[in-house]
């Protein structure tokens, strides 16, 4: 099965049509990790002449400086620049995720009318790093997979209705779980399921560096000060935090920006870091790669689940094998806020859960 990559790219044009080269934005997001304008060309496998002239060309675009060099200390981004490095973080959160999908979409249709084309295994799945990493671990071993990214709610539903062999779920550890598991029982409950774990992990506030805002609780969100960018009404974590809330009576407390939503992880912590919130909730993995603080809150298993009978699946053997594999967990465990103890752990639906 063909592995296919789809990537975001945006242009910027000026009134004589005239387009800035894709590249400079790849450029300045270079400069900003490496802190210096020649890292970056070697970084891009560019000439720092090319650099340079792109880097002109786009000041010349603006009308206004991009980068502020100085001999010995590298160099800085201009606001401006940062507008745009901002902007580029937040494109690839936000589409990441949905690329992903329809690339594996794309590399199904190939492969089914492909010579060597079979069947793939179908996972649905709420999008997660750890979910991430086994599918990329079974590509790399050849195993055909049709991956595809959606709501918990959304993942469920495929596994009822036959739509996909496995669904991705994230299930909140402590109080919260009860609230869950009475959610998912519209859709799972009442089959031979089994669940398998891949990992647990930390969801939290995500706040900007140095929390210059004091938020410590979600009972700071509810302060006339503080900005929130949510999750869409339909995910996992938008549902978790709202128990939250009512768990702890905050129900009734207008947080500002509540109803205004960003699609995934990622693109909550590019654009609490970008500024235009003052919080977030949501997974600890991308605010630690965004530098934010992060303040945890509730553990939670992410878990694939299927019917009993998918276990004796070639591909599901597959999946079995790599969750076990010491390597596969030290990949995982090496990812903020996850752990991989308990990877491969197989327990009847209604068992799954009892003891937490």
């Amino acid at each position: 099965m063909k592995k296919i990559t789809i990537k975001p790219v945006w242009t910027i044009q000026g009134a004589d049509n005239v387009a800035l080269s894709p590249r400079l934005i790849e450029l300045l997001s270079a400069v900003h990790q490496e802190g210096s304008l020649l890292a970056a060309c070697q970084r891009l496998g560019l000439s720092y002449r090319h650099g340079w002239d792109l880097v002109r060309a786009g000041e010349a675009h603006f009308n206004t400086t991009l980068l502020h060099m100085e001999r010995g200390k590298g160099s800085t981004l201009s606001p401006l620049a940062e507008k745009l490095v901002w902007a580029d973080h937040r494109i690839l959160a936000r589409l990441q995720p949905i690329l992903d999908s329809i690339a594996s979409e794309l590399a199904t249709e190939i492969a089914r009318v492909s010579p060597t084309g079979g069947q793939a295994f179908r996972i649905h799945a709420s999008y997660g790093f750890s979910i991430e990493k086994l599918v990329e671990s079974l590509m790399a071993e050849g195993v055909p997979i049709e991956r595809r990214y959606a709501t918990s709610t959304a993942a469920a539903a495929a596994l009822r209705d036959g739509a996909c062999d496995a669904c991705g779920i994230h299930i909140p550890i402590g109080s919260q779980q009860p609230r869950a598991l009475a959610h998912y029982a519209q859709w799972l409950d009442g089959e031979d399921l089994r669940v398998i774990d891949i990992a647990t992990r930390r969801q939290g506030l995500m706040v900007a560096p140095g929390n210059p805002r004091k938020i410590y609780d979600l009972q700071d969100l509810t302060r006339a000060d503080v900005k929130f960018i949510n999750r869409p009404a339909d995910s996992g974590t938008r549902f978790l935090l709202e128990g939250l809330l009512r768990e702890k009576g905050l129900t009734d407390r207008p947080i500002q920006g509540f109803e205004q939503s960003e699609a995934t992880h990622a693109s909550v912590a590019a654009y609490v870091a970008s500024g235009l919130a003052d919080a977030g909730f949501g997974l600890e993995r991308p605010a630690r790669y965004f530098q934010l603080d992060f303040i945890p809150m509730v553990n939670e298993r992410y878990v694939l689940v299927c019917r009993a009978a998918t276990l004796d699946n070639p591909a599901m053997q597959a999946v079995k094998r790599t969750l076990a594999d010491p390597d596969f967990k030290r990949t995982v465990d090496a990812l903020p806020g996850y752990d991989a103890a308990h990877s491969g752990r197989i327990t009847p639906w209604r068992e799954a859960f009892a003891s937490a």
